[in-house]
């Protein structure tokens, strides 16, 4: 898993039959920005937790994705201590 920041969203009118319906947005995480689907109702400035990968896709209920939102950060707590 990785932290990202929203940036915007992206929308297709044509795509596969199995993204009809789903959000995705764009990512800005480790220097590069990426398209993810978005899970959890995230928006524009919120810091998320993304999984990429096969468990993006069982995030997804198996929707060919590559990158999934699965949480919206409150707060980060630096080296894990509070």
């Amino acid at each position: 898993m990785k932290i990202g920041k929203v940036t915007g969203s992206v929308w297709s009118t044509k795509k596969a039959p199995a993204l009809t319906g789903q959000i995705l947005q764009t990512v800005q995480c480790g220097g590069q920005c990426l398209v993810a689907a978005d899970l959890v109702g995230a928006g524009v400035g919120d810091w998320v937790l993304l999984c990429f990968g096969s468990s993006a896709r069982i995030a997804a209920d198996n929707v060919p994705v590559d990158a999934a939102i699965v949480g919206i950060l409150d707060q980060e707590v630096p080296n894990g201590r509070q």
